[in-house]
């Protein structure tokens, strides 16, 4: 069990603290975590602190997260990236591949590769690949169909996409369907637009 207390605090007795902090709390049972909150309810406010009730609760530590970690479910429970930080980062990168932004691709890989980078490092020690891997190639499609759409005429998508070993049939029918960029980059082979192409470009891999 886990017991998250989000603590805001105020300035007394002349010591200036931060503005506000979290805490963790582990009890063996719900109705120990239940103990531990109400004492820490008494505690805090003998020091003249307060709880942010909304964001405080009693609960099971897979179905909490701390910081962007959270736990797997399981007899040995492995530190994973929280739901929350996923759809961050998704946000995150749906921002810096925004097909109306103006970038080359140059450009959105030396974006990727500092955010990305500063992401992998901070969840290291998250014990979930399979999140890694999803991502990745969740990335990749965007940035396939960010290059589709700096394509964007059916005859040069054809064209580039023929000469980087599509076949006829698969390159002519990307083309004449161009607009729908999300829906090709799924389909179009790897062969056309491999992983390999966005590493040299300098975008990492989370799954590395």
């Amino acid at each position: 069990m886990r017991r998250e207390s989000h603590v805001r605090f105020w300035e007394g007795l002349g010591v200036k603290l931060p503005q506000a902090t979290r805490r963790n709390v582990y009890a063996r049972s719900q109705r120990a975590g239940e103990r531990v909150m109400a004492w820490l309810r008494r505690v805090f406010s003998r020091l003249r602190l307060r709880v942010n009730e909304q964001k405080s609760a009693v609960g099971l530590v897979q179905r909490r997260s701390f910081l962007g970690f959270a736990f797997t479910f399981g007899e040995e429970p492995r530190p994973r990236v929280s739901d929350k930080a996923k759809r961050a980062l998704k946000a995150r990168v749906r921002q810096l591949t925004r097909r109306t932004r103006g970038r080359s691709m140059e450009q959105v890989a030396r974006d990727l590769h500092r955010n990305l980078t500063g992401w992998k490092n901070y969840y290291r020690l998250a014990q979930t690949p399979s999140v890694y891997s999803e991502l990745d190639g969740w990335i990749r499609r965007r940035l396939r169909a960010l290059q589709l759409k700096h394509w964007k005429r059916g005859k040069t998508i054809y064209r580039k996409l023929r000469a980087r070993g599509a076949s006829h049939d698969l390159a002519a029918q990307v083309a004449a369907h161009h607009q729908r960029w999300w829906r090709n980059a799924n389909t179009m082979p790897k062969i056309a637009l491999p992983n390999s192409y966005f590493d040299k470009l300098g975008v990492p891999r989370l799954a590395a």
